[in-house]
């Protein structure tokens, strides 16, 4: 991003959509964020972490969705900061875990579901791998026993 030195950015209630950008921490002089009461969806990106001047920071009212990344800054703000959003994390009461649970079953949870493809996999790979060893040896055992029968013949 171009805009380094930015100290302020306030685009609230303008509708925007999509996701907030990943590099948005890359304006290290931003002392206020505020993108409330539009429609910006995706997760909070990793890199508003990095951000150690905010005194003010604002995400309310959006469809964002998953962990409030670990700084000591994002932490520090109020839960209003984060409100009308799936968020979670501290300074959330939201536990990450129930709300990603609670996602599984609104989704239909298919972390439980048989994957077939990886069981045949197993099954194929072992029976394979059990045969060639086991050919071999049977193989190398009747031909040793056919040179000691003509052996004997011979004798």
């Amino acid at each position: 991003m171009a805009l380094q030195a930015l100290q302020s950015l306030n685009m609230s209630k303008n509708q925007l959509t999509r996701v907030i950008p990943k590099n948005i921490g890359e304006m290290r002089l931003l002392e206020s964020f505020d993108v409330s009461s539009n429609h910006l969806s995706g997760e909070l990106p990793m890199s508003l972490s990095g951000l150690s001047f905010l005194s003010s920071f604002n995400v309310s009212f959006n469809k964002l969705t998953g962990r409030i990344p670990s700084s000591t800054q994002l932490q520090s703000f109020n839960e209003s900061s984060f409100f009308g959003n799936k968020l979670c994390g501290v300074p959330l009461t939201q536990i990450c875990g129930e709300i990603e649970h609670h996602k599984d079953q609104q989704e239909g949870d298919t972390s439980h579901e048989v994957d077939f493809g990886l069981i045949i996999s197993v099954l194929l790979g072992f029976f394979v791998g059990f045969w060639s060893i086991v050919i071999p040896l049977n193989v190398g055992t009747i031909w040793i026993s056919l040179y000691k029968l003509r052996y004997m013949l011979i004798c």
